[in-house]
């Protein structure tokens, strides 16, 4: 399992969400990049970036920061936010992400997802599940469609998704503990799984690592590192990373 520190950019600031509501929202660095200097610092060997403003349809120059952070060349990069046509997942991969995470796209507009799994291969796509009680949220979380994860999840798996991201998105930012039991389920599917959401402490670690699932393999962490609940050294120690 891989510790992976989010950093989720809005108008050039590193922020977090609660429950991924736009308005409610805490600042924790005016430096994107010197955040992700610091992770890497501290021995992350993957980071998650957002460009919040693209996932809630909005532009910004974010864009810049997130090719600079990339360009520093010492992390795999996995980026989302707002990559909802072909050619922005194009600009994304040749700026040099080492995986683009698609979630409303993949979720309704399955040529796209179809194509950029043949033109890339799956291991630089990433589905992310965004649910509500169960049910998969597009547009940046602010729809909620009639789609069960597991359901998704199956679907996904027969058309050669590899790797999907999923998030609890009423635990996001609450530091409320990981929906295990979902992920007990989608780790099954036959998928890598990425757990994202409600991560507060070492014990929510250790509580995955307990599951015993091999394709468990990634977990998102952010709200817990910005606050200092947990250290990422002694995290990826816990899972052996390092």
């Amino acid at each position: 399992m891989v510790i992976i520190p989010a950093i989720d950019i809005k108008d050039g600031k590193c922020v977090r969400l609660r429950q991924g509501r736009e308005e409610d929202i805490t600042e924790y660095s005016s430096d994107p990049r010197g955040v992700a200097e610091e992770w890497l610092r501290q021995g992350a060997r993957r980071l998650h970036v957002v460009n919040l403003d693209g996932a809630f349809g909005k532009s910004s120059g974010n864009f810049s920061i997130i090719r600079e952070i990339v360009q520093s060349g010492k992390a795999e990069i996995q980026f989302g936010g707002g990559l909802r046509t072909r050619e922005a997942i194009d600009s994304a991969l040749d700026a040099g992400v080492a995986k683009v995470v698609l979630g409303t796209l993949a979720i309704m507009n399955r040529q796209i997802l179809e194509e950029c799994l043949a033109a890339y291969g799956p291991d630089r796509i990433i589905v992310a599940l965004d649910t509500v009680e169960g049910r998969v949220a597009v547009q940046g979380w602010l729809s909620v469609s009639e789609a069960r994860a597991e359901a998704a999840a199956a679907d996904l798996n027969k058309i050669g998704v590899e790797e999907i991201l999923y998030t609890d998105i009423l635990r996001d930012g609450m530091m409320s503990g990981p929906d295990v039991k979902t992920l007990s389920v989608l780790s099954d599917i036959g998928l890598k799984v990425i757990a994202s959401g409600g991560i507060s402490s070492e014990e929510d670690v250790r509580a995955l690592l307990r599951m015993q699932k091999k394709n468990l393999t990634g977990v998102i962490i952010g709200k817990a590192l910005y606050e200092r609940a947990v250290s990422l050294p002694s995290l990826i120690t816990l899972v052996g990373e390092g």
